[in-house]
């Protein structure tokens, strides 16, 4: 499988500390490439790459406006995560009320 044609799912693209900075960062405004590379210690090639990968998972997009590319975040995909980890929310309050319940009873 060629590079270009791997898709990456919400899961693998926020998996990287980098990746969750540049959302939120995406989450304060839309941005152009510049601004966001500046945020970071790395170079602006490496920058890009994991703006494809977001964009490959459908959490940003770019549109370009001039000479740049304007990144916008889809908030709405990270719901996918939202829903996964909910779940755990429901074993976490489960266990707790179990725990809550031995502690009472003593």
């Amino acid at each position: 499988m060629s590079q270009s044609a791997v898709k990456y799912d919400v899961f693998q693209a926020i998996a990287d500390p980098t990746r969750r900075n540049v959302l939120q960062l995406l989450a304060a405004s839309d941005r152009p490439i510049s601004n966001i590379s500046d945020h970071f210690d790395i170079s602006r090639t490496a920058v890009v790459k994991h703006l494809k990968i977001l964009e490959q998972a459908e959490l940003i997009s770019a549109q370009k406006k001039g000479r740049e590319k304007i990144y916008t975040l889809h908030s709405e995909r990270l719901k996918e995560i939202e829903e996964w980890l909910q779940y755990f929310h429901l074993f976490w309050d489960n266990k707790l009320a179990q725990l809550q319940s031995l502690v009472e009873d003593s």
